[in-house]
């Protein structure tokens, strides 16, 4: 409550948070409207019934847009993606890594990229659903196009054009977002259509308690293991392993001063939510393709890669394991950190500087990823579980966990950050008001 009030006087910090609810809200309203050439009823027919399947957690991502086929239907996923394999290939192509050791007009440089390549998968992604749309039906058998021209266009083309202006605007408001306001605004985005799903969620579990179909006691402990789940993942996710280091005195003749004790922390989920989500992609590319290309052996592909499947989860825990050790590889430099900390004069206790280092850091990096790889499988196999166990109808964990969890720490984070910035601020103020005062 003191912190809600501290909210309620920062004048600046107010005038942001209702600026980030504003872009939200506005969102939230497009994803209402439908694209142009379909028909509402039939597409939200049919994304019903395939709503456990490969769509499921998709159109939970885009808030249900993707259930309605809105204008915002890709949601801000094409960005996501094409943000994530800039940022892998930033560590891979000498090109892109010069870019980035340029600071900020190199940082410009790679979002420009960054932003065709958002343009180039909404395009693909576009005419790929379009095409799929117009050889589909709704389970009562109607058609899910209702003309194959829209205006003059052709209903692919007015496709094509409607989501990927959708996903750009979209891709706009997260800027908006991040730069007048509070937080990170894709991440935001994505939170408040995962968020949207969660009352429909608790509303269709009620219903099946109403209904007999699950009993309290069951819906009782169900909750109470969610909130385990939920605080887990608090835990696990602000959980560091804290290297030790220390600074030698820099300068003879200086008197011995303490100095405040200080460490290297590394992440236990050091990856965040980078494997699941590549290791869902891959899986889900058999599936996606199987319903665009009717082939006899990608559609047995595609029922042995059945997310409630053992096949699946296999290989799904295999390939969050490779991705979790994959990244940090890429993005973590063990002998860079150890340059930097000799360079400044610092060192691990009990362990020499340089290259031995280097290999202890490394070793506590693969140690802490191993727990981290079996956390984040864990959390990502869950969904299907309670699916398939407990009759859970909705999502819960996963990526989708992950991501409401994270976002809300980090949003949170930067909201007290900046309180504390303001606070200094008023204090550096305050002081300089006072000298003036003493000398006049």
């Amino acid at each position: 409550m003191a912190t809600i009030g501290d909210v309620s006087r920062n004048t600046e910090l107010t005038k942001r948070i209702l600026f980030t609810l504003a872009m939200l809200a506005i969102y939230r309203v497009g994803v209402h409207v439908p694209t142009p050439g379909v028909d509402s009823a039939a597409v939200f027919s049919f994304f019903q019934a395939q709503n456990s399947g490969i769509f499921g957690l998709f159109n939970t991502f885009t808030g249900g847009a993707l259930s309605q086929f809105s204008i915002f239907a890709l949601g801000i996923m094409p960005y996501i993606s094409a943000s994530i394999i800039f940022q892998l290939l930033t560590s891979a192509v000498p090109y892109l890594e010069a870019l980035k050791k340029e600071g900020e007009p190199g940082r410009k440089k790679i979002n420009q990229y960054t932003r065709y390549a958002t343009v180039l998968l909404c395009i693909v992604q576009g005419y790929g659903i379009s095409t799929w749309l117009m050889h589909s039906t709704s389970p009562e058998g109607k058609s899910l196009v209702l003309s194959p021209i829209v205006g003059i266009l052709p209903f692919q083309l007015m496709t094509v054009i409607t989501l990927t202006a959708g996903s750009c605007f979209i891709m706009w408001l997260g800027e908006q977002i991040t730069e007048r306001g509070v937080g990170n605004g894709a991440s935001l985005i994505i939170f408040t259509g995962i968020a949207a799903s969660v009352l429909h969620g608790a509303q269709q579990l009620f219903m099946l308690v109403k209904n007999g179909e699950m009993s309290s006691a069951v819906l009782l402990a169900l909750l109470a293991l969610m909130v385990f789940i939920v605080a887990a993942v608090i835990f696990m996710e602000v959980g560091q392993r804290r290297i030790p280091v220390q600074y030698s005195q820099r300068g003879a003749g200086m008197q011995s001063m303490a100095t405040p004790a200080s460490h290297l922390p590394i992440k236990i989920n050091f990856s965040g939510v980078i494997p699941p989500i590549f290791a869902s992609s891959l899986l889900m590319f058999p599936a996606t393709m199987a319903q665009f290309v009717q082939t006899p052996w990608l559609k047995a592909f595609q029922d042995a890669l059945s997310p409630s499947g053992t096949i699946y989860n296999i290989l799904f825990v295999g390939l969050i394991v490779f991705f979790c050790f994959f990244y940090t590889e890429i993005v973590f430099n063990p002998n860079e950190v150890a340059d930097n900390l000799k360079k400044y004069g610092g060192f691990i206790p009990g362990v020499r500087a340089g290259k031995s280092t280097a290999d202890y850091i490394q070793k506590v990096l693969d140690r802490v990823n191993v727990g981290g790889a079996i956390y984040l499988s864990a959390i990502c196999i869950l969904p299907g579980l309670l699916i398939s166990l407990a009759n859970v109808p909705f999502y819960f964990g996963g990526t989708s966990l992950l991501i409401l969890v994270g976002v809300a720490l980090d949003t949170t984070q930067q909201i007290q950050s900046y309180m504390i910035t303001q606070k200094y601020e008023g204090f550096l103020k305050g002081a300089k008001m006072r000298s003036r005062r003493v000398q006049y």
